[in-house]
């Protein structure tokens, strides 16, 4: 019986973090020979690169090497790419920069100060090439070429059907359609990129420690740009990372930029990334354009979808890439029972900073126009959107449901779920206070949003870019494996390897709690190493912290390894009292008989007979406690020659309602009250459940109102500080109620679902809803974010004035 796993433990990490004896990346010990990186970055979008003059940057005194991507490209690979088109891909420029902030060299110097001043004294040339932002723009037939090989701007285009779409289409009451516009954002962790490489020579092996939040899934990437076999790359990465949110995925290229460095300079090479480095030359979310259409009847049901995403990945397609785009392929109806679906999905190329994971990725740009047209389709019908919702959610006795595109959402309750966020909002009161509102001139308004927030991710997805044909000659790929390592020493203490590289989410707390459970005893007893090092620890493509994952596969795979080391603990007491394993249970430190509980057996003797005394051990049983367990999904299948795939594993159900005003005469949104209802399974532990609920309702907030990477026509980067970029801090997020209720997966060996990101996806579209609501007086439409006050003025102003015009007109 669970006593630990369900309740609001505090974190065991929050100990050395609030003491300040976290171990980051920038705390990790370097050899005395080490030298600092800085990176010349390409000032211009589009360019070729017609020479580099390092003459006099050589001549800096503590300057060690100047290193350019000509000489580079000796020692690489492009790195491989996951779509058809031939997109060659550097960690640094080779003849052409396409970015703002792209590199164009490294200069290796005594401190980073010299490195730096260096900088100024290197003379490039460049020829510039006319660039492009706009994502329709790129498709056009005389757009700016990125890449002449591949001979357009289109990375990947793929096409899908499913179910009875054109006979949805035309026996619909009407068709509701619109377009709709994401913008690119960020992450922004408190802790930039960082890492430390070194060369070596003697075994022609690469070492990197590097603050990269998942290691396993890219290292084989790395390994084939850097022609090593993989046992010549070790990644390793530290005890505590300063947050990620997905970015830090988006470190490798510099590790294998700054690992070649060490190689040519002969080296090791410290390299941390500044403020302005991280929003220019990271990593991002993709920005996307969207054109969706509904198929409705009168009394509001959805029976089809039309869409087509344009995803823009930046200046080149890169690892994981489109994963933006395909991750929540199986869930592109969302929380909604929509048989019909026709996806026209593109990956395009523009001169921007190349994307990849941030938190929920894909899931807040599959959203906003999914529950945007859902709040149209009330609108053009003259219903209450809560309504229009209600009628198309999935119903309890549906489940498990399967999606018109493949997915299996193992459990839920959504109308339960929905119907305790307006009960818990006030929803019908609100309404009634708007009206009122609006008679004395006030702009009130209310958003909703119903989101699935699918969690472990399953290899196959991102084989969705290859076509059926292309698939069949490739390795099929599958699964979601996690694993986990459970050692005991001979009095009874337990060391846990756990390779989900945690960066804040309380990983070593739930690991503790599980193990705690299942062996019976203490959590300060059990020492849970979040270190990960690709040369000892349990390998698996899958591990990292991404797509929610631990609470679906990482807890799975220590609840497991837990089961193992208590198996073993159970035949060996078996032995020794002449009893069979299954008539014995374990609790408070003590092997013991289930029908008679007072003959016992130490689990402490059990622990020390496997170390102390083997040869007392039962035939064939291996000395010592060391277990590993490989967890994952039987049903994480690759995709079948129809397209249809389960692209995660559990799929959990947050139910956002939203209220604001807006300012008359600064039109600023105030967010007056927000009422998150989740449903993620079993929760592990409350306590950090509701951290991660207001974490990613924060980074929600941010792209619903505050925060977008700026490109101006020319390809020049506008936001490369916080006085430009802009995100919500702790006096802008609002009221925030937060509820549960737990519909237990039965996938999981403990219920739980993926829980972290759900109002990061949620969150934008509620506010946006919330919004195009409170403004639906003036027949304005909001299509885009942010919603800064600039942009609300704006469209008020414009409305207005149209009003005026008519009134003019009229008399």
């Amino acid at each position: 019986m669970s006593t630990i796993v369900g309740k609001p433990i505090t974190r065991v990490e929050d100990a050395r973090l609030l003491t300040g004896q976290g171990k980051y990346i920038d705390d990790i010990g370097i050899p005395t020979n080490t030298v600092h990186a800085a990176i010349l970055r390409s000032t211009y979008p589009h360019a070729k690169i017609v020479s580099i003059d390092i003459t006099e940057a050589e001549k800096e005194p503590g300057v060690k090497a100047i290193i350019t991507g000509e000489q580079v490209k000796k020692y690489l690979n492009p790195f491989s790419v996951g779509v058809s088109a031939p997109v060659k891909y550097y960690p640094i420029a080779v003849e052409k920069v396409r970015y703002v902030g792209e590199p164009v060299a490294v200069i290796l110097a005594k401190d980073r100060y010299i490195a730096e001043d260096a900088l100024e004294k290197i003379k490039v040339k460049y020829e510039p090439y006319a660039p492009i932002v706009d994502i329709e723009k790129s498709l056009e037939p005389d757009a700016p070429i990125l890449h002449e090989n591949v001979g357009s701007n289109i990375a990947n285009h793929r096409t899908f059907d499913y179910g009875e779409v054109d006979k949805a289409f035309k026996e619909a009451d009407r068709i509701v359609k619109h377009k709709y516009t994401f913008p690119k954002y960020s992450a922004t962790p408190v802790e930039t990129y960082g890492l430390l490489a070194n060369y070596e020579d003697s075994e022609d092996k690469y070492t990197i420690n590097a603050n990269f939040h998942g290691p396993f899934v890219i290292q084989a990437i790395m390994a084939q740009a850097l022609k090593v076999p993989g046992n010549k790359l070790r990644i390793i990465v530290p005890k505590d990372i300063g947050g990620s949110y997905g970015i830090k995925a988006g470190i490798f290229p510099y590790m294998v930029l700054l690992a070649v460095s060490s190689r040519i300079a002969g080296y090791p090479v410290k390299w941390v990334e500044d403020r302005q480095e991280h929003l220019s030359a990271s990593s991002s979310g993709t920005d996307r354009v969207t054109y969706i259409e509904a198929a409705v009847k009168n009394n509001g049901k959805v029976t089809g979808l039309r869409m087509k995403m344009i995803d823009n990945v930046g200046a080149y397609i890169r690892a994981p890439e489109p994963a933006c785009l395909y991750r929540t392929h199986a869930n592109s109806t969302g929380a909604y029972d929509i048989p019909n679906l026709h996806i026209d999905a593109y990956a395009i190329m523009t001169n921007k900073l190349p994307t990849g994971l941030i938190r929920g990725y894909g899931g807040q740009e599959l959203y906003f126009p999914l529950e945007r047209i859902m709040q149209r389709v009330a609108r053009e019908l003259k219903m209450d959107p809560a309504d229009v919702i209600r009628e198309n959610l999935i119903k309890k006795d549906q489940f498990p449901y399967t999606t018109a595109s493949g997915g299996i959402y193992d459990s839920g309750d959504y109308v339960r779920g929905f119907d305790l966020a307006l009960e818990t909002g006030h929803y019908q009161a609100f309404r009634k206070k708007q009206e009122e509102a609006r008679k004395s001139g006030k702009i009130f308004g209310v958003g909703l949003a119903n989101i699935v927030e699918p969690s472990g991710s399953n290899m196959g997805y991102i084989t969705v870019a290859l076509t059926p044909e292309e698939r069949a000659n490739s390795l099929p790929k599958s699964g979601c494996a996690e694993a986990a390592t459970i050692s005991m020493d001979p009095t009874g203490s337990v060391n846990v390897r756990i390779s989900t590289t945690p960066s804040g989410q309380g990983h070593e707390t739930v690991a503790a709690q599980i193990i705690s459970d299942v062996l019976g005893i203490p959590m300060d007893k059990i020492n849970v190493v979040a270190e990960l090092d690709t040369s000892t620890s349990a390998w698996s493509i899958a591990s990292g912290s991404y797509s929610s994952r631990f609470a679906s596969l990482g807890s799975s795979a220590v609840y497991y390894a837990a089961h193992k080391v208590k198996a073993k603990l159970l035949k060996i007491a078996a032995h020794q009292l002449g009893v069979i394993d299954n008539e014995l249970d374990l609790k408070d430190g003590n092997i013991y008989l289930k029908n008679d509980p007072d003959k016992k057996y130490s689990l402490k003797r059990a622990v020390g007979t496997a170390h102390w005394n083997p040869l007392s051990l039962p035939d064939g049983m291996e000395p010592g406690i060391y277990e590993t367990y490989y967890y994952t999904a039987k049903i994480a299948e690759p995709p079948d020659e129809n397209d249809m795939i389960n692209s995660s594993i559990t799929y959990g159900f947050v139910s956002d309602l939203v209220t604001v005003e807006i300012d008359r005469e600064t039109a600023e949104v105030k967010i007056l009250d927000y009422v998150t209802i989740h449903d993620a399974g079993k929760l592990l532990n409350p306590k950090i459940v509701d951290g991660q609920i207001f974490g990613g309702l924060a980074h929600g907030l941010g792209g619903a109102l505050y925060e977008e990477l700026v490109y101006d026509s020319n390809g020049q980067f506008l936001t490369g500080s916080f006085m430009d970029y802009l995100c919500p801090t702790a006096p802008e997020i609002p009221n925030v109620t937060i509820k549960h209720i737990e519909t237990p997966s039965p996938l999981t060996p403990l219920g739980a679902k993926g829980l972290g990101e759900g109002n990061t996806m949620s969150a934008p579209v509620a506010v946006a809803n919330a919004v195009s609501d409170a403004l639906s007086p003036y027949n304005i439409e909001i299509d885009t974010l942010p919603l800064s006050p600039n942009k609300i003025w704006s469209l008020l102003s414009q409305a207005e004035l149209y009003k005026k015009h008519k009134e003019v007109k009229a008399k």
